[in-house]
C-alpha cells in the first residue's frame, strides 16, 4: 500500500524501511565508513538528509553529483599525493531523487545534503553547489 508523504513526491514505505536496513546492515557500510569517509542517513517529515563527515577536506574540494537514484560525494587531498587522491561514496535512493528539490551546506567538517520530499527540483542529473 502506497502511502502519499508529501504532495510531489509518493514514497511505499514498506521499500524505504527495507531500503534503509540493508544499507545499514550492508557490511560494506562499515568498510567504506572507515576506508572513505562516514556518512549517515536521517528522515524528518520534509526531508531525507546525509551527512558526510569531511573534517580532513576543504569545501573547494567536495563535489555533490546526483544522477537519477543515486547521490555521490567525492573529495580530492590537496596536495594530491599517491595515495586515497580522491575519496567518494555514493548512495542509491529506492526512488528518483533527481525531480527533488536538493541544498548542501559545510559546516565545522560536516556536509549536510537535505533532499526535500514536497519541493520538486530540475528533474535533471546535475551538481549541487555549496555556498
Amino acid at each position: 500500500m502506497k502511502k502519499k508523504a508529501a504532495q510531489n513526491q509518493a514514497f511505499d514505505f514498506a521499500i524505504v524501511e527495507k531500503w534503509l536496513e540493508n544499507y545499514f546492515l550492508d557490511p560494506l557500510t562499515s568498510y567504506y565508513d572507515q576506508t572513505q569517509f562516514q556518512i549517515d542517513l536521517f528522515e524528518t517529515e520534509h526531508e531525507w538528509i546525509v551527512e558526510a563527515n569531511l573534517s580532513d577536506f576543504n569545501v573547494t574540494v567536495i563535489k555533490i553529483y546526483i544522477e537519477e537514484k543515486k547521490l555521490t560525494i567525492s573529495v580530492m587531498k590537496h596536495p594530491p599525493s599517491l595515495t586515497h587522491q580522491t575519496r567518494s561514496r555514493s548512495i542509491e535512493f529506492p526512488f528518483y531523487i533527481k525531480d527533488q528539490d536538493i541544498s548542501a551546506s559545510f559546516t565545522n567538517g560536516i556536509l549536510e545534503i537535505f533532499i526535500s520530499k514536497t519541493k520538486k527540483g530540475t528533474g535533471k542529473n546535475r551538481y549541487i553547489t555549496l555556498p
